[in-house]
């Protein structure tokens, strides 16, 4: 399978971007954009939910 190993903003940790995933389509045509793995961006997605009901 054809993947990509992608540097996550938030934690630096470098993480795989597979075939077929959004975030690979998204790599693919802009190297220059910030990704973050997946367990930073849910964390990232619960901060969010929780500022907002405050």
């Amino acid at each position: 399978m054809i993947y990509y190993e992608v540097l996550c903003y938030s934690c630096k940790k470098t993480f795989r971007v597979y075939e077929g995933s959004l975030i690979y389509k998204q790599f693919k045509e802009r190297r220059s954009r910030i990704f973050c793995c997946e367990d930073c961006s849910h964390k990232i997605r619960i901060d969010a939910i929780k500022n907002f009901f405050r």
